[in-house]
């Protein structure tokens, strides 16, 4: 009787016991940190682009100058049936949410739109532009980070010394004097004066440019062959890259001396000195790679400003990228070109946050994603 009446409660424990097990087993993996964590930021990555559109279209809208009338000319602009079929040919006679979705609808196709003043596809256009500006904007930064750390960590190292004082002085100059200004100055000196630098440009004007691969003329030539092209090509980068190089490297000067400073007062470096470790040991693998971290951040914003702030020194060298193309759409108030300009812009930002966030992980476990 025992037996028979135990049996009924044993079977429903049996029962949901087996569901568990079964729920155990069809149960999904989960997904790696690492990857989750880069599929979280790509979603957000997604909608900061679509955020830099929203803002884009609507601060190109609120231009007050009317852009018909700069495509027009004054004359033209005069006949009001002119400019009524011209808004109307561009779109701009109807609603501005109407005007945000057909452009929405078209960044969605690759299409930025064409150029008011050279008929010309803004993608297009962009595309022979952008990589001079990624080429000048790789040699800044190289240079930036090579100088700018260094002085950093040796500046922090002596600190309140004669070497500290001069480096700080220095890293001031760079960040306090005008771009526009010091490019003036360096073209006139180094070029006209000394001769030690190639002319304007990105190459002599009896060269001709590599077979294009990658739009980068170093790169390119190198994977060419031409020696010769890559030397003139390389010898027209080297006077713009330092001049625009100058207010980052007295930015990342700064930083990282601020940086480096806070972490030699730490315990586990006063621990790993008090152990005899080699001084280089100390200094490298404790000290700057714990102040690294921050240094990252600063390193990835300044290559961002980089190529959206390289308007004056391309002006002045007569280097024709990004930061040209986006002052001749600003100046003849040609409204596509600027919203590409950006678009573009915004999403090299986002990309370079991206990257940098990735980077962290290999840089300080602290940050690894668990």
């Amino acid at each position: 009787m025992a037996e028979a009446t135990t049996a009924p409660h044993d079977a429903p424990a049996a029962s949901a016991s087996g569901e568990t097990d079964a729920a155990q087993r069809i149960k999904p993996p989960k997904l790696h940190p690492l990857l989750r964590f880069i599929l979280i930021r790509i979603g957000i990555s997604i909608i900061l682009i679509w955020g830099v559109t929203v803002v884009t279209f609507l601060l190109t809208n609120l231009v007050p100058t009317d852009p018909v009338a700069a495509i027009l000319g004054d004359r033209a602009a005069a006949d009001p049936e002119i400019v009524a079929q011209t808004r109307e040919k561009l779109g701009l006679d109807q609603p501005l949410l109407v005007q945000y979705f057909t452009y929405l609808g078209n960044l969605l196709q690759g299409d930025l739109g064409v150029s008011n003043q050279t008929r010309t596809p803004v993608l297009a256009s962009i595309g022979q532009v952008f990589p001079a500006s990624i080429e000048l904007g790789i040699g800044a930064i190289l240079i930036s980070v090579l100088l700018g750390l260094l002085l950093g960590l040796l500046s922090a190292l002596k600190q309140n010394s004669i070497v500290d004082h001069a480096i700080r002085t220095l890293s001031l100059i760079g960040i306090s004097a005008p771009t526009f200004w010091i490019a003036t100055v360096a073209y006139f000196v180094f070029f006209f004066q000394l001769r030690v630098v190639p002319g304007a440009g990105r190459l002599d004007p009896w060269i001709t440019p590599p077979p294009k691969v990658t739009g980068l003329y170093t790169v390119d030539s190198l994977l060419a062959g031409q020696m010769a092209t890559f030397a003139n090509a390389l010898g027209h980068l080297v006077l713009p890259s330092c001049v625009l190089a100058l207010f980052t490297i007295g930015l990342l000067t700064r930083f990282s001396r601020s940086s480096v400073l806070d972490i030699i007062r730490l315990d586990y470096v006063t621990a790993a000195k008090a152990k005899g470790l080699p001084a280089r040991t100390v200094v490298f693998k404790y000290i700057f790679r714990g102040a690294l971290v921050p240094i990252i951040t600063v390193v990835g914003l300044a290559f961002g400003s980089l190529l959206s702030g390289a308007v004056l020194t391309e002006t002045v060298f007569a280097w024709n990228g990004l930061g040209q193309y986006a002052y001749r759409g600003a100046t003849t108030l040609d409204l596509p070109v600027i919203m590409g300009v950006g678009l573009v812009i915004g999403i090299v930002y986002i990309l370079v946050n991206f990257i940098v966030d990735l980077i962290y992980g290999f840089v300080d476990p602290r940050v690894r994603v668990r």
